[in-house]
């Protein structure tokens, strides 16, 4: 009667408010002003961000969803995560999605309904799991097709052997996956970058396209808990020893992400080519609160090999090869050119409140690492094995979330994050984390909190906060205070250093929402060029940003946005800019979507990363760098309930150059334009 009740109180309610829970795809929008980390590496943003799209794109069963689950979505605060967990221990399976609003407010009920969903228990137990993946709803098959329409250098007979392209300038991809929360999941993705040729030849493990991934993963069939064969990735802890392959990062949510979630084997999708395993895993619950996880991986790495000088008879590697590009002969040799080996296993104790195990993780190549020497890098991984120990414990108690890792490289050094997520009032939210990774702590599958790029040789503290004045106000931000203790690269010195950052989010309406924005950090450079002299600066980078989202109405949305940068180091200060207009009109079938952005910057120190719209689950995040004008235009028409259609056209123009890009992707002129085509299809 209890469950009866409730429900016709949550019916009631939408039929009162149905305006307020409009069942929305995901905005990645939202996602990069809120909770992405501020883009500084010289890194695959686009690929790294499109893994984190993977992994929240399959809805969430209510029924089944777990804490660690729901915390990986970073929308819901801690009390909130247990009031649904509570809710459906004491009342029962949910009957809809719309008694969520029975628990939460209506803006995190708008903000959830994208990542969740209620399965149908009675079909999904009812038939084989043989015919269930036959029949699933959920699936989905996306083709894409793009290209550059400037001739590149690499494609050219004046290219040199080491720039020539031997494939076509298309890149082609397509992805399938069928998919049920809490049941199974079966997918695959093939791509072919532009440059790269398609080539039969399993010997050499090419099948036409270069990158190829499969996985099939089954869930909750008695006591096996989840099994995956194929690709996957791992999450555990807080990332030390073994982290997905995204990170999420310090950001303007500067509270909930703090915290990594537990979430286990996941079936890996990502266009990302680095950074995920292949073989089996395999999670198997031995009694109620204790689950055993284990996992062996066998792949090939791309890797630099050379031959020992001295010896003349043994091979070794000089670096790995983290592009995923295979368009030259060069390119082409250090593709799989080693294999590697990861074996682990991960006891898991988990009682209501409390979840903790014991990590153990051991990597080994077929060749040994042996980087050319230099000043920094002494302390850096040499050698064809490496090998963790740890353990990592969560605990929630109220309002207060407990939690911390700790991993010991065998033989070298250790790493530890430990910290606590507080809602001290309804209004505020806090987090406190420190960190101390070894200088020679190694670890090649970590996602951990960290100013580097990987855990090691650093130590910090980070406070960051969250208050709500009400809902249409909200200020948040963060400090960290940051060391290295040893040499780093463009840093040959022990240094110190410092970041903060501070937002502002204002929310008038429904349709619109502003936010102001500053971030400023502080870190050692080398400030000669001769290698020699070790002199070195402390270098400030401040980045700014003004954002407004508004809706003229229901088929019509805009935003602006002015983001600017300075960089100053050893007396001289550089700067950056770009102001943006983008557009959006909804005309039922048809959708576009459209930006005008000037950019002004005056070094690579203060390029520019903003994000722009895009086919579904592709993500385009370019660095804005010189002097020019960015615009883009993409059409999305809707063919049917069953299938959609994409066409994106983007345009880089230059005014301070007359040549783009460099090597094989050189372009004699100032613009670059890149169309795509992407079709998605439901069966």
């Amino acid at each position: 009667m209890k469950k009866t009740i409730l429900f016709l109180v949550a019916i009631s309610w939408t039929s009162l408010h149905a305006q307020e829970l409009p069942k929305k795809e995901i905005d990645p929008a939202s996602l990069v002003d809120e909770i992405f980390a501020t883009q500084d590496l010289d890194i695959n943003y686009q690929d790294l961000y499109e893994n984190y799209l993977q992994l929240i794109s399959n809805p969430l069963d209510l029924n089944t969803v777990t804490d660690e689950q729901l915390r990986s979505l970073y929308i819901l605060r801690q009390e909130q995560i247990a009031a649904i967990l509570k809710y459906r221990e004491n009342s029962g399976p949910f009957l809809s999605v719309n008694e969520l609003q029975t628990l939460l407010d209506a803006e995190i009920v708008e903000k959830l309904l994208p990542f969740v969903t209620v399965a149908n228990a009675n079909e999904k137990f009812n038939k084989s799991i043989i015919k269930r993946i036959g029949q699933e709803q959920n699936n989905y098959l996306i083709l894409r097709w793009g290209k550059t329409l400037e001739p590149q250098l690499g494609y050219s007979s004046a290219a040199t052997p080491s720039t020539k392209y031997l494939g076509s300038p298309d890149n082609a991809y397509a992805r399938f996956r069928t998919s049920r929360a809490g049941d199974f999941s079966l997918g695959f993705t093939l791509k072919k970058d532009a440059g790269e040729a398609l080539t039969w030849n399993p010997a050499k493990k090419y099948y036409a396209f270069d990158y190829l991934s499969l996985h099939l993963q089954a869930i909750n069939k008695g006591r096996i808990k989840n099994i995956i064969v194929g690709d996957y990735q791992a999450q555990f802890g807080q990332g030390i020893a073994l982290g997905s392959a995204f990170g999420i990062g310090k950001n303007a949510e500067a509270v909930t992400t703090m915290r990594k979630p537990n979430l286990g084997f996941m079936p890996y999708t990502s266009l990302y080519e680095a950074g995920y395993f292949r073989g089996i895993a395999l999670s198997t619950a031995c009694t109620k609160n204790i689950t055993v996880h284990t996992m062996a991986s066998f792949r090939g790495r791309d890797g630099t090999v050379n031959q020992d000088t001295l010896a003349s008879t043994s091979d070794y590697l000089s670096s790995f090869n983290y592009s995923g590009l295979h368009r030259t002969t060069t390119e082409l040799d250090n593709r799989n050119s080693i294999s590697e080996t990861n074996l682990a296993g991960i006891f898991q104790y988990k009682k209501q409140s409390l979840d903790a195990g014991l990590i153990f993780h051991h990597t080994e190549f077929s060749l040994s690492l042996q980087r050319t020497p230099s000043l920094y890098n002494q302390f850096e991984f040499n050698g064809n094995a490496n090998t963790n120990a740890g353990g990592y414990i969560n605990y929630n108690a109220g309002n207060y979330a407990f939690f911390g890792e700790f991993t010991q490289t065998l033989s070298h050094g250790n790493a530890l994050i430990a910290g606590v997520l507080a809602s001290l009032t309804p209004k505020l939210d806090a987090s406190l984390v420190v960190r101390r990774f070894d200088k020679d702590f190694y670890s090649f599958y970590s996602n951990a909190i960290a100013e580097n790029s990987i855990p090691q040789n650093e130590s910090g503290v980070y406070w960051g906060w969250k208050y709500s004045f009400s809902k249409k106000y909200s200020l948040a931000g963060y400090v960290d205070l940051f060391s290295f203790p040893w040499l780093k690269y463009r840093s040959y010195a022990p240094s110190e250093g410092s970041e903060w950052l501070i937002r502002f989010n204002y929310k008038p309406s429904k349709t619109v929402s502003f936010f102001a924005q500053a971030r400023e950090e502080s870190k050692q450079r080398n400030t000669s060029a001769d290698a020699n002299l070790f002199l070195t600066a402390q270098g400030v980078k401040r980045n700014y940003s003004i954002n407004c989202d508004y809706a003229a109405n229901t088929r019509l949305s805009f935003r602006t946005r002015l983001q600017f940068s300075t960089y100053a180091i050893a007396g001289q200060t550089t700067r950056g800019m770009v102001i943006l207009q983008d557009v959006a009109y909804n005309l039922g079938r048809i959708s576009l979507a459209a930006r005008y952005a000037l950019f002004d910057t005056d070094d690579y120190d203060n390029r520019l990363y903003v994000y722009e719209r895009d086919a579904w689950l592709s993500f385009s995040f370019p660095a804005y760098y010189g002097k020019g004008i960015r615009s883009y235009v993409m059409m999305r028409y809707r063919l049917g309930r069953k299938a959609d259609l994409w066409l994106r056209w983007s345009q880089t123009r230059y005014t301070d150059r007359d040549m783009i890009g460099s090597g094989g992707e050189t372009i004699a002129g100032d613009s670059r334009n890149d169309v795509k085509l992407q079709a998605r299809i439901r069966f």
